[in-house]
């Protein structure tokens, strides 16, 4: 395509001018693979963005929708339903830990966390604590674009553009991330869990009557994957517990099989009280997103007239048909193919080959769980980010696809990968971070 071409559209998390100088372009998809527009094939080991976990071109989900737009392609979801709506989310209920057992349709990770913070809010005001208005996130955490994402989120090129008209009552927790006690661990990291004693912090400077919820990704992703350490997330929920606190688990990334279990909640044995999916949802096919509650939460919701709507929220788009078809056929090649199961069977593997890369030019910290993958270099001076943007290119430019934030390598491929393919991932980076 040319210059003039690309002009019109305003690329998104992305440096339009550099792009458009030098297109990276794909335009076909089947399996593990991207193919350019000239014809070379690219191995997707990001699996798109975090959501192709089913691999790409599966013809179940494209007949499914199509099926779907044939049938009824739109239908309102405001006092009105239709069957897939409901049997999407009785599907998702037998996979999410058993507590979690009512699903709200959105139609992204952004706007399943801003409803998932409204929901929140809402709940408290239900039950008589309208006090409790104040939300913590965590330092690197990123929950999506929305206001409420950006407010609870830590990642400060996505808060600094608009730090006057975030929301209020925000606080942070300290992140967990130590490469000087935890460098190159394999999985959860050893030190760490004493960091979750910030939150009982909080609670005595702002007092429990005032909070409402804390939002936690288990792993954190585009901050260039974090790994909780051990008993970190337990000793969260036990604070929030005590405090009354809800739990908000922002699982868009580690939902559907990432971490070896459907989602990382029963893989680390915490349940919290509402959980945000979108991504594998679907397997990339079509904006889906949802959040899971406890009955508990719903219930609370749950009183006044029986014509009075208890939640005033949603979306035009929520459970649009063809999404809930692209979710319906998407969580049917995950039962069929065990893919909720399989990282569990290709981890050791993937982390014996992750952890190859140890030693290699600029390589600082190697961290991995499931078929995660987060390789941090050491920055250039005065360059942050520029290191890793060079890996980034030179590994397109060798028919790998990877994913990087700031100075870090982050991998996540489709979970059908087999080792063979493991292999060319690391052995490209291998070759690519030699030539640094």
């Amino acid at each position: 395509m040319s210059r003039s071409e690309l002009e019109a559209f305003w690329m998104p998390f992305t440096s339009n001018r550099q792009f458009k100088s030098k297109p990276r372009l794909l335009s076909k998809a089947s399996g593990m693979h991207y193919w350019t527009p000239d014809g070379r094939q690219v191995l997707d080991a990001v699996a798109g963005l975090w959501c192709v976990n089913a691999g790409h071109g599966r013809r179940e989900i494209t007949q499914a929708v199509a099926s779907q737009l044939e049938t009824m392609d739109y239908a309102p979801p405001f006092q009105m339903g239709h069957p897939p709506a409901f049997e999407l989310a009785n599907q998702i209920v037998k996979i999410t830990p058993p507590e979690l057992d009512h699903v709200f349709f959105t139609n992204s990770g952004s706007e399943s966390v801003d409803t998932a913070l409204k929901i929140a809010l809402a709940y408290h005001r239900a039950r008589g604590e309208a006090t409790r208005t104040r939300l913590i996130g965590r330092e690197r955490g990123y929950h999506g674009v929305g206001f409420g994402g950006i407010s609870v989120g830590g990642i400060l090129p996505n808060r600094k553009m608009w730090s006057n008209s975030l929301l209020p009552s925000v606080d942070h927790l300290a992140h967990t991330h130590d490469l000087g006690k935890n460098a190159f661990t394999r999985g959860q990291p050893e030190h760490g869990a004493n960091l979750a004693e910030e939150l009982e912090r909080l609670v005595t400077l702002h007092d429990a009557s005032t909070i409402a919820a804390i939002i936690i990704e288990p792993i954190a992703g585009s901050t260039g994957v974090l790994i909780p350490p051990k008993g970190y997330l337990k000793r969260i929920r036990e604070i929030c517990d005590r405090h009354g606190i809800l739990l908000i688990f922002d699982e868009v990334i580690t939902g559907f099989g990432r971490t070896g279990s459907p989602f990382a909640a029963q893989e680390f044995g915490v349940t919290p009280d509402l959980l945000t999916l979108a991504k594998g949802l679907t397997n990339g096919c079509i904006p889906m997103g949802a959040v899971v509650a406890r009955k508990s939460v719903y219930e609370a919701f749950m009183q006044g007239p029986d014509n009075a709507i208890e939640l005033f929220h949603g979306y035009t788009y929520s459970a649009h048909p063809a999404a809930c078809a692209a979710g319906l056929a998407t969580l049917g090649i995950y039962e069929r193919e065990g893919l909720l199961t399989r990282a569990k069977s290709m981890a050791k593997t993937w982390e014996d080959a992750a952890h190859s890369l140890r030693g290699l030019p600029h390589v600082i910290d190697v961290r991995n769980y499931g078929l995660i993958l987060g390789l941090e270099l050491e920055s250039i001076a005065g360059k942050p980010g520029a290191r890793a943007f060079e890996v980034y290119t030179k590994c397109f430019e060798r028919g790998l696809l990877i994913r990087q934030t700031a100075d870090i390598i982050a991998l996540s491929p489709p979970l059908i990968v087999e080792p063979a393919q493991i292999d060319q991932i690391f052995s490209t980076l291998r070759d690519v971070l030699k030539s640094l």
